[in-house]
């Protein structure tokens, strides 16, 4: 028979799960505000995503506690199904033993889909940050994930008034709030830290807006040869035609796909492109707003991107962030050697003065109002 918590066995608490590079800076600032407010909280993370620079540095780039619960040997998974099914029994023994009432995922990783199901399966409230946002490319195992978290989520938290309108047209349970995106507020809020302690362009030798920056990581781009080799040809043919270096800063996953295509030696020796490893947040985001160009497969770079006024081509097909589209922000170019070079062309032609679309910085303390008023509710049925 399964086990779940009863409402009468839950307890004034909030929990969180992080575990990939994108979850961890979107839901700092609201980690932060929460336990500024003394909100009973823990922390849970599922370990997807797994390398010495891209985590542990980031959690003290960004001033956060070690997490009170770390799931063991999840990124050693190779399938979805693996992954996620290790990730939902290691959170879910986690809510059984600490019995929160409400429960918040944040964007469209494996992570959140097992958090999310954890908690929906024990009657636990979810809260989806993100909620609402749609590529309608069902290639993706992010789409998939995004549309499965929303229909079972209890508080949808959106960017703006485009995911209400994919949440209405999908007919949501849960109530849906817009909220901006809290990436705005880690993004603003740690730009400042990054210049003062990241020394991440002079060690790299590049020179303030006369570089580009490249990321991949996306599976239906790095997981499909051509299309990988189609990317980095066009980033190299795009850097020769611009004059500018394109510093690629190379996620593991894309580092192992090169080497078992046999294009890691070829890849070294494209004209224009210089592949590094990825470096850690402060880095990362000193050098994403020093750049005059970015290049990614990102959602979360392509919404930086646009924070920070530099230019963005994605090397997608789609986007959810369709709104960097609408104010010339963005451009798309998916893996095409000959649309790559087109799209960077145009995107440093234009004058990059947009106003941002996410939000004025608040979300963090709009969600944690949210929050500590459910809390309180919970408190004065209980």
């Amino acid at each position: 028979m399964s086990k779940f918590i009863s409402s009468e066995r839950q307890e004034p608490l909030v929990g969180i799960t992080l575990g990939t590079r994108p979850g961890i800076i979107m839901l700092a600032p609201i980690i932060h505000e929460l336990r500024r407010r003394n909100c009973p909280l823990i922390v849970i993370h599922t370990g997807q995503h797994y390398s010495p620079n891209m985590d542990l540095q980031m959690f003290e780039d960004l001033d956060l506690p070690a997490p009170e619960y770390r799931l063991q040997g999840v990124a050693e998974r190779k399938t979805h199904g693996a992954q996620t099914a290790a990730m939902l029994e290691g959170i879910e023994k986690v809510l059984l033993e600490r019995r929160p009432c409400l429960f918040l995922v944040g964007g469209d990783a494996n992570t959140n889909l097992a958090g999310a199901l954890a908690a929906r399966k024990l009657r636990i409230a979810v809260g989806h940050i993100e909620a609402g946002e749609r590529s309608f490319d069902w290639r993706m195992p992010e789409e998939h994930n995004r549309v499965m978290i929303d229909h079972i989520s209890d508080h949808l938290f959106v960017t703006g008034k485009g995911g209400v309108v994919h949440l209405k047209q999908e007919s949501v349970r849960g109530q849906i709030h817009v909220v901006g995106n809290p990436i705005v507020d880690a993004s603003i809020n740690h730009l400042a830290l990054a210049k003062q302690k990241s020394d991440a362009l002079t060690r790299l030798a590049v020179t303030p807006k006369q570089y580009a920056v490249v990321t991949m990581h996306r599976e239906e781009n790095v997981d499909v040869a051509e299309r990988l080799k189609g990317a980095l040809q066009g980033v190299s043919r795009a850097a020769q035609k611009a004059q500018l270096p394109a510093l690629m800063l190379a996620h593991p996953r894309t580092l192992v796909r090169l080497k078992e295509f046999g294009l890691e030696s070829w890849s070294h020796q494209l004209p224009g492109l210089r592949i590094e490893p990825a470096v850690g947040y402060l880095d990362f985001l000193n050098l994403l707003a020093h750049a005059r160009l970015i290049f990614t497969d990102s959602g979360g770079v392509q919404q930086e991107a646009c924070i920070h006024q530099v230019p963005c081509v994605t090397l997608r097909d789609n986007t959810e962030w369709t709104e960097t589209l609408e104010i010339g922000a963005n451009r798309l170019a998916g893996c095409d050697p000959e649309a790559i070079p087109a799209a960077a062309a145009m995107a440093l032609a234009a004058t990059a003065a947009w106003s941002n679309p996410f939000g004025d910085g608040t979300t963090a303390k709009q969600i944690a109002d949210i929050v500590v008023r459910e809390i309180d509710r919970f408190r004065a049925a209980a």
